[in-house]
């Protein structure tokens, strides 16, 4: 033993840091951040959740993201399943991650802009759906700016504002 003779333990969370899943913000003067990967229905609705560091890249969050899936999906062979990803995700490594998991991948292209068949650009790209559901989780204070230190808790406060949104959404279609 080198030292003192006294053994070190190394903690997997030291206090006061926020924990595991909080990394450099890349756009925020290298703060503390997190990040969350969305994955929503074609309405809105949060289907999976993750929580990562600020300074991982969106494309290393999709598998995570589709095992953290909570609904299964139908057969691929009689519902084809589609997967609308932004720019982050052009890559070979994000197109065979989504067919492993049974999707077709739509991606739009670095550079590429969505115009129709004149050249003029067109309307909303698709990623408003999922863009709006993280504004909808951004009215919760408590998820926009992170209390808690532990990343499990903080996953569970998502969590339960997603069952909320998927509350409310029930209720108005309802009534």
């Amino acid at each position: 033993m080198i030292g003192n003779g006294k053994v070190s333990i190394v903690p997997l969370e030291r206090p006061g840091t926020g924990g595991r899943q909080v990394g450099p913000n890349p756009t925020d003067r290298a703060k503390n951040g997190t990040k969350r990967g969305v994955l929503t229905e074609a309405e809105g609705g949060p289907i999976a959740i993750v929580v990562k560091a600020a300074n991982m890249h969106d494309s290393l969050l999709l598998q995570d993201a589709l095992e953290a899936v909570i609904v299964e999906p139908p057969d691929p062979k009689v519902h084809p399943q589609n997967l609308c990803l932004d720019k982050a995700f052009d890559g070979a490594p994000s197109e065979a991650t989504a067919k492993v998991f049974g999707y077709e991948p739509h991606i739009r292209r670095i550079g590429e802009e969505k115009t129709d068949q004149h050249g003029r650009r067109r309307g909303k790209a698709r990623r408003y759906v999922v863009e709006r559901t993280i504004g909808w989780l951004n009215r919760c204070r408590g998820i926009l700016i992170r209390y808690e230190k532990k990343a499990e808790n903080y996953l569970a406060a998502v969590q339960l504002a997603c069952a909320l949104l998927w509350y409310r959404r029930c209720y108005r279609l309802t009534t």
